[in-house]
């Protein structure tokens, strides 16, 4: 059985992080063929892995000599350990920071066999060779400069995490804003369609006609942004031609209402791409430091801010979304001209 004092396990845990930081961000380094700061936080920890060493040590204690129940008991707490934790951080942040959901065999894209069966192998390799050299070492350092490393380690590892968590969460709160924006974008296609509809009608009917298509705003677009923004267009210059075929004392009823529309869409628009820029550090390099990064809910948010901070070569993936932003700067003045005072 093993018996440390608190602080020695804290130093396993804190060893343990930065091994993992080490193996995990050398693999996707030479996968990437570049340097890649790998994980959550922004210095050389990984929770995960220390939270996993001290994990297999803990439930391989009942089992030291035996090696088959070490491995189902390593399978076992590390796969729980996993799914735990990545249920947590989706619900805190809304997004995945792993995802299993190419992987055979796989439960709600958390966890999968393979990596099951990989954690088991991984406690055995940790406590029959791993871990004995390192128990060594950490014995063997004096008490005093153990609990002063271990201090110093702490210090940094706690402003670390709360700035990562900081920075996850502000990521968290532009995902849910660009996605509040599109809904926004989509009930102003809605009350367009309203107005395009009852342009030749009465004030009753497009009212009711209003009524309806607010009623049904709710309802997800299914399309992406760009053919959003493209639909609203469109729309928009449907309206200036009938303004500009139509007598000026018909355009009354809802001159006011496509004015509105029209303002709100230009912020929107600028909002958005505002947002799509994500100038904070420390969100860009922690959408960097997670290339495998997934979301359900947000996902075209998530694709669309992982195309701008990656390099050169994504812009062309982006469908020339950063070829616009300086004509969206301005397209609230492009669209004010477009539909003409009444003279």
């Amino acid at each position: 059985m093993y018996s440390y004092s608190i602080t020695q396990w804290m130093f396993f845990f804190y060893f343990y992080c930065f091994a993992g930081w080490c193996v995990e961000s050398a693999y996707v380094s030479i996968e990437k063929r570049k340097l890649t700061n790998r994980g959550f936080l922004r210095g050389p920890f990984l929770p995960l892995y220390g939270s996993g060493g001290i994990m297999m040590l803990v439930v391989s204690m009942p089992f030291r000599d035996n090696l088959v129940l070490t491995y189902l008991a390593g399978c076992v707490g590390a796969t729980v350990l996993e799914y735990v934790t990545g249920v947590i951080m989706e619900a805190l942040f809304k997004v995945r920071y792993w995802d299993y959901s190419n992987q055979p065999l796989n439960f709600q894209g958390r966890i999968c066999l393979g990596t099951t069966l990989g954690w088991g192998l991984l406690t055995i390799l940790m406590t029959q060779i791993i871990h004995v050299p390192v128990e060594r070492f950490v014995l063997s350092i004096p008490e005093q400069a153990l609990k002063i490393s271990t201090i110093i380690f702490t210090s940094c590892f706690l402003v670390d995490f709360a700035l990562s968590f900081k920075a996850a969460i502000d990521l968290r709160n532009v995902l849910i804003m660009m996605e509040q924006v599109k809904k926004e974008m989509v009930r102003i296609q809605k009350r367009l369609d309203a107005i395009i509809a009852q342009a030749g009608q009465g004030m009753g009917n497009y009212k009711a006609s209003l009524t309806e298509s607010m009623s049904t705003a709710k309802e997800e677009w299914s399309g992406s942004m760009a053919e959003l923004k493209a639909s609203v267009e469109t729309k928009l210059e449907s309206l200036k031609k009938i303004i500009l075929t139509k007598p000026a004392g018909h355009l009354e009823n809802f001159r006011e209402e496509l004015l509105e529309l029209k303002t709100k869409y230009a912020v929107n628009l600028a909002f958005r791409n505002r947002l799509g820029r994500l100038r904070d550090f420390f969100q860009r390099d922690m959408i960097r430091s997670n290339p495998g990064m997934t979301s359900t809910r947000f996902r075209e948010a998530l694709e669309e801010l992982q195309c701008r901070v990656q390099e050169k070569r994504c812009e062309e993936d982006c469908e020339g979304t950063l070829e616009e932003e300086t004509a969206e700067e301005t397209l609230g003045e492009k669209l004010a001209e477009e539909i003409p005072d009444e003279e």
